[in-house]
This record gives C-alpha cells, structure tokens and sequence, in this order.
C-alpha cells in the first residue's frame, strides 16, 4: 500500500514520545492487561477499552484491573503504527478499534500498514447509522428523499460530524450509491462533531443528518427528530422499533459502528486463543449485556477468524468506494 508521507511524518515523530511512554506502561502491565486507546480520554476509543476492561473484570475474566493507556495521533495511527512496531509479541495488549479505524486503513491513513498487518480480535458492541431529518421536514421515507436527490444531488444539504472521506460522510456516499445517486455530487456540509451536527439539522442549516442512532434516543422522545432509515441489518427494539432498515425500503446499505479489538501480530497462538474465549463468554454474560446497553450499544459478536475477515471484507468495500469518488 502506497505510504501517505504526512502521516508517516506525524506517526515517526509521535512514535518517538510513544515509545518512552510505552516503556513505562509495559513495566507497568507487565503482570496485568492493558488496552490501549487511540485517542484522548473520553470518547469512542475510551469507551470501547472501558468496555473490556470493566466487563472483564466484573465478570472475572481478568484477575485484576485492566490498566487503559491513552496514545492519541494520526485518527488511530500511531497506535497502529507503535503496536506493529514496538509491542508486535504483547499476548497481554489489546487496542480499541472502530468502522472508523477500517475506514482509515482503506483510505492509506495508517502509514505502510494495511488491514492484514494485525490480529483481528473481536467486537462486543456496535451502534448504527442513521438518515435523520427534521420533524417537520418534507420527507417521510428514504423512497421520497432519494426521489429529490436523483433529481437534484446538490438540492439537499448533508451534514455530519467529520469530513469528505470520514464514516459519517461514507454513510450519505453509500446510502446515495445504493439510490444510483453518483456520491460526488452530494452537497455536504462537515462539522466537529455528532452534537454539532445535530444542532445544525435541528436550526435548520442543514436538512439531512447521518448520525448514529444511540446519539437519538432523547431527540425521538421530544419529537423533533425524524429517522428515515436506520442502517442497520435489522430492526432494532426499544425505542428505534418503528423505525425502518435502509434495506427493507430497498437500498442495500449498512453502517454497523462496532466497538472491537486488535492485537500485534506476533502474539502467540495460545495468547489469541485465550483472549477470544474471554471475550466469547463476555458476551454472553447478563451483566455485561446491562453494561454494554447502559453505554448507548447493541449486541454484537464476532471473534477471531470470523471478526478477522469482517474487518477485512469491510477495508476492501472502503477502498472500492473511495477509489470511485476519487479519494484515492
């Protein structure tokens, strides 16, 4: 894979102050577990290795408390870059993965390392993409939005939080391929983020929203909120029971945002084993599944080869689409 040279520059220079801080850690987590995740306290990663790290330990998978370190950088890029690098033969590290981290390894941003330079190790959450419009907006199904974009791409303002190339922007790329609507002409507007976004569809200033759909659950309660589509393979139930799956309205698309795990990939077989029995009883656990609901989360679980090739699967769907709307 060709190496994006801006990147590589960030995650060498980064690298450097991640491997003394990684020094530290490895004494540290020497006898116990670590995650490390991608970013800054709080946020998605945070939550992914809070996840693992309290669910194991409440269901006494782990003997004691899972240390979590932080290593922000390049949108998941140098953690990537340090575990291949530095901890390849950790058995006693995960790192947090996303849909987010599968679209920045199609689209170069992990420097010389594609998708297969890890182990896969699973997922034990996800949420879901979402077609959100304002109440009182003129559509009442996807059929009648796609109708106005296959007319008029750039008539209809999308907006979400990240840019032209991020997950929020491939759900409205993909949810408009799947209308035969051409994704380059959308009209799209980007923001920091979900909350951002959510405010501007809510004021007005855009008129179609990809977000997700534990992000809606209080703006469907209040009313001012409506979900054309959730992409999602099913229905889901609680709250989001009334609403319909892109696919049952006929547009073959799907946004699952898993919450998952990677290790090097020199651990050993035994070690990769272990943690994929852990994770597999995790998931089955009553607790966790509190857990995991009380964190905004659906069921998900998928394990060792099968996760291997799902993520995998998902980078080679990200790199065709990027390749068609000239990303790459």
């Amino acid at each position: 894979m060709k190496i994006n040279t801006a990147i590589r520059h960030a995650s060498g220079v980064a690298l450097l102050g991640s491997a003394l801080l990684a020094g530290q850690a490895q004494a540290q987590a020497a006898d116990g577990t670590e995650c490390i995740a991608p970013a800054k306290p709080g946020g998605g990663y945070d939550l992914t290795c809070r996840l693992a790290a309290n669910g194991l330990l409440a269901a006494d998978l782990i003997d004691e408390p899972m240390m979590v370190t932080y290593m922000p950088g390049g949108i998941g890029a140098v953690a990537y870059n340090h575990v291949n690098g530095v901890r390849s033969d950790d058995d006693n590290l995960i790192v947090a993965a996303s849909t987010g981290a599968a679209v920045n390894l199609a689209l170069g941003k992990f420097g010389q390392y594609d998708a297969g330079e890890v182990r896969w190790l699973g997922a034990l959450g996800v949420d879901y993409g979402a077609i959100v419009v304002n109440a009182d907006a003129p559509w009442q199904t996807l059929d009648e939005l796609m109708a106005d974009l296959q007319e008029n791409p750039s008539s209809v303002a999308f907006g979400a939080g990240g840019t032209v190339g991020s997950q929020d922007w491939m759900k409205a790329a993909l949810t408009a391929k799947a209308g035969d609507v051409d994704p380059r002409e959308l009209r799209y507007v980007a923001f920091e983020g979900g909350g951002e976004a959510l405010a501007a569809l809510l004021g007005d200033h855009i008129q179609v929203f990809t977000g997700d759909l534990s992000e809606l659950q209080s703006q469907l309660e209040s009313g001012k909120v409506r979900v054309l589509a959730s992409l999602s393979e099913e229905r889901m139930g609680g709250p989001y029971a009334d609403i319909p799956t892109a696919a049952e309205q006929g547009y073959d698309v799907e946004w699952p945002i898993w919450r998952g795990y990677y290790m090097g990939p020199d651990v050993s077989d035994e070690a990769y084993q272990a943690w994929i029995e852990r994770f597999e009883e995790l998931a089955d656990n009553p607790g966790f599944a509190e857990m995991r609901e009380e964190r905004g989360l659906f069921p998900m679980a998928r394990f060792g080869d099968n996760f291997d090739a799902y993520v995998k699967d998902q980078v080679a769907d990200f790199q065709s689409l990027a390749e068609e709307v000239g990303l790459k």
